[in-house]
């Protein structure tokens, strides 16, 4: 059964309530979450509900050795997560044989997360747990819950290889959510080859959550990014304590504080943070009691003035007139007797920060995942009580963690799909109050796209989660991990799908099992299922270790280690600042010392790629449209410095870092040279190579609108003659060994996914092009060489336009 309804409909008491009956008649239950966050939320409430029956405990990589003993021998419900299920529970599965006889029910909570690779890793498992259910005699119900899943039926059934029902009808009561699109402005700064830069995402919403805790309005700030959640929460504590200092200093009429403050904090200046707080003003309590509607919004380099109308608010029984910006009291207290009359400073600042005691700046905090267990429910048990009232966080508190009360989400750059989209719009008004949502474009061509194009995305269904459970890269591993647990049988070959025997005779040919007269058998003495990385990080993380003190700061998976820790980086971590002075990969130890850089760094890689087979290939305009698998090998060689927060470049650092291939999947499209005749004529000619190479980018860009996938997930290789081809080529590639079946959606959905591209190309308003369009924060070649014109021109040719 999967049950596919809104965020805060309900589903937790859906299968509460059976996995409590279940419990009641004897048996176990099994809850199974994407995050450890998720896993003590739920566990929180089931020890609220006083069920001296119910045996609850989480399993995961926080849990002490000394209470996992008694998990294993006591608890009937049991709240772990994919990797200790993969890694401990499945390979020992003799010590829980008490519990896997009385297994009734298996809750997989917020399944849409299993997608991609990190999907097709999780049905494998579900399936190993299938398996091993069975060896003890059970065969518990399948329960899957989430909030954004397209045809959840057919979803459920490639998660778990089971017959699937399906419940979608949603009755739950719900506030209204306002949404807004937030284009930051372009800057008078120039970026590499004179391209105009926009004012970062992050700084904008930096700003924001600013104004929002001023205004005592609980906020959470989602990023894209470890580095960026750091960031947002350091800039906007900074920005509190310049305003702090202001109001500390004695009233003053409000409009010489906005000139007081200076545009370094982020950007507040005259039309900076203070300017926007009538326009997110609420009441003390939070709750954000109507619609916010921009009225006559303006946007400058420096700073902006965000003027909304027409909100009422009523939580501790004030109001707050937007027009007027006056703060009236319901006891009746005196206001101003003119919509135009200054406030005073004190008025704004002052009387929130004594209602919850201490400084602003304490009130904003950074979450992500690589923080050590015991500062992670530190962070959540604030946010819950709410003596935060910020908090900027990676998607790692995206998933169903209740945070009941808080008042609005600011989304820092598209977030990869629509369902994480309305999965981290409906944390904010989940006690059914109204909610605000704003979406803060990156300078990216997929964002620029959605903020004027947003029929793009409102009206549509979320997208169908993309899992490949028969790719060889994930099913061989976990046919090893399977039959260490116990020997693979050909009864169990339809549990693991079409695809296993052939996988299972290239296991035998590579000696990593052995066929025997009643099975496949794991004989080595090396634990089978290290072979599976189920969150593709490719090895063992690197430890993020301070040199002066020894501290464990926290972990980076070995692939991010090459962009993120890499020699000179500047890696944040719960809002101080360091600089990487060493990275040992073969000792998995990145020494970092304290430091306060006015700059970010993004690492640049460089890629070659070599066609191994074509799958499938059409015609497409008078060229060829094709997918197939592809070898791809890419190496960091350097990093950029931008200024914090404008942006601008500062400086381009060599590195010196080991090449990573991988084998995986590609679209690509050519075109013959006769096409292109047009492009090459005297006096008309484009640079081939550079209008390739901008349709590259800007075609990774717009591929995570048509397929569930990351920017970051893909990569591009594009070339005016490659050599497997003998043609114009242009490949776009999944970043994971193998596939994950981003590249096959973007070869099914060519023709509107390319067409998308043209048209984000040939509306962005820059002249020769810009980060919004086709510059690429990743690129190797220091974008370089870029022919905006030309990319329309050679788009027009491949669409028949």
């Amino acid at each position: 059964m999967i049950i596919a309804t809104g965020t805060a409909s309900g589903k937790s008491l859906a299968y509460l309530v059976p996995a409590v009956a279940e419990i009641f008649s004897g048996g176990t239950v099994l809850y199974l979450t994407p995050t450890k966050a998720l896993a003590a939320d739920q566990l929180r409430a089931l020890r609220k509900l006083r069920l001296t029956q119910v045996r609850a405990a989480t399993y995961d990589g926080d849990t002490p050795p000394e209470e996992r003993r008694w998990v294993r021998q006591n608890a009937n419900y049991v709240l772990t997560n994919p990797d200790m299920l993969h890694r401990s529970i499945l390979p020992r599965h003799s010590s829980w044989s008490s519990f896997w006889r009385r297994l009734r029910l298996v809750v997989v909570d917020e399944c849409h997360g299993y997608r991609g690779v990190f999907g097709s890793h999780v049905a494998q498992i579900l399936r190993r747990l299938r398996r091993v259910a069975a060896r003890y005699g059970s065969s518990p119900v399948f329960l899957l819950a989430s909030a954004t899943a397209s045809d959840p039926a057919a979803a459920g059934m490639r998660l778990t290889g089971l017959e699937m029902a399906e419940v979608t009808a949603d009755a739950s009561p719900r506030g209204s959510t306002t949404f807004a699109l937030w284009e930051p402005p372009l800057t008078d700064l120039r970026g590499e080859s004179g391209a105009p830069v926009r004012r970062t995402a992050t700084a904008e919403a930096a700003d924001l959550l600013a104004d929002l805790v001023i205004e005592d309005v609980r906020t959470l700030a989602f990023v894209r990014s470890r580095r960026a959640a750091e960031a947002v929460a350091l800039t906007a504590r900074r920005t509190l304590e310049e305003v702090e200092a202001l109001l500390d200093a004695g009233p003053a009429p409000y409009g010489e504080y906005a000139e007081g403050v200076p545009e370094e904090v982020g950007g507040v200046g005259a039309g900076g943070a203070l300017g926007d707080v009538g326009a997110f003003g609420g009441a003390a309590g939070g709750a954000v009691g109507g619609a916010f509607e921009a009225a006559g919004g303006t946007v400058d380099a420096t700073g902006r003035t965000f003027e909304t109308a027409g909100r009422t608010s009523d939580a501790a029984g004030r109001a707050f007139d937007e027009i007027g910006g006056r703060e009236r009291s319901s006891s009746g207290a005196a206001e101003a007797s003119q919509a135009a009359e200054t406030e005073e400073a004190g008025e704004l600042g002052g009387g929130r920060r004594t209602d919850r005691g201490g400084r602003l700046a304490d009130r904003v905090a950074a979450y992500r995942a690589g923080y050590l267990a015991d500062d992670r429910r530190v962070l959540e048990k604030a946010l819950r009580s709410g003596e935060l009232t910020g908090l900027a966080t990676t998607n790692a508190l995206e998933l169903g963690v209740d945070v009941s009360g808080l008042d609005a989400v600011l989304i820092a750059g598209w977030p990869g799909t629509r369902a994480s989209l309305w999965q981290q719009a409906g944390r904010a008004g989940r006690a059914g109050q109204d909610a605000l949502a704003v979406l803060i474009a990156r300078d990216d061509p997929l964002d620029t796209y959605i903020v004027h194009h947003p029929d793009a995305v409102f009206g549509r269904p979320v997208e169908a989660i993309v899992l490949d459970p028969d790719n060889p890269y994930v099913l061989a591993p976990h046919l090893c991990a399977a039959a260490a647990e116990i020997p693979l049988t050909e009864d169990d070959l339809k549990t693991f799908g079409p695809a296993a025997r052939g996988v299972l005779d290239d296991l035998v040919d590579r000696g990593l099992l052995r066929r025997r007269p009643t099975g496949w058998f794991w004989t080595s003495r090396d634990h089978a299922a290290d072979l599976a990385d189920i969150r593709g990080s490719g090895g063992a993380p690197v430890q993020v270790v301070e040199a002066s003190t020894g501290r464990l700061l926290g972990t980076v998976d070995e692939p991010s280690a090459h962009t993120m820790v890499h020699l000179g980086a500047v890696y944040l971590h719960q809002s101080e600042t360091f600089v990487v002075d060493a990275l040992d990969l073969d000792a998995g130890v990145a020494l970092v010392t304290a430091a306060e850089p006015d700059y970010a760094t993004f690492a640049r890689d460089v890629t070659d790629i070599r066609v191994m087979e074509s799958l499938r290939s059409r015609p497409f305009g008078p060229g060829t449209l094709h997918f197939g698998s592809v070898e791809v090998t890419r190496q960091v060689v350097s990093y950029l410095k931008r200024r914090t927060q404008t942006g601008e470049v500062l400086g381009e650092e060599p590195l010196d870092l080991p090449p990573r291939t991988l084998c995986t999947r590609a679209v690509w499209w050519t075109l013959p040279t006769p096409a292109l005749a047009d492009l090459i004529k005297p006096g008309h000619a484009v640079d081939l190579g550079g209008a390739a190479h901008a349709a590259e980018h800007a075609s990774i860009g717009l591929l995570p609108l048509f397929a569930t996938c990351d920017r970051w997930d893909i990569g591009g290789v594009s070339t005016e003659l490659h050599p497997d081809t003998g043609l114009l080529t242009v490949f776009v590639y999944d970043g994971h060994d193998g596939g994950a079946g981003f590249a096959e959606r973007g070869y099914a959905r060519a023709a509107d996914w390319l067409t998308a591209t043209r048209e984000a190309i040939a509306s962005c308003e820059c002249e020769r092009g810009c980060p919004s369009c086709i510059q690429s924060p990743k690129c190797g070649n220091g974008n370089e060489p870029l022919d905006k014109a030309g990319a329309i021109r050679l788009l027009d040719i491949l669409l028949g336009a």
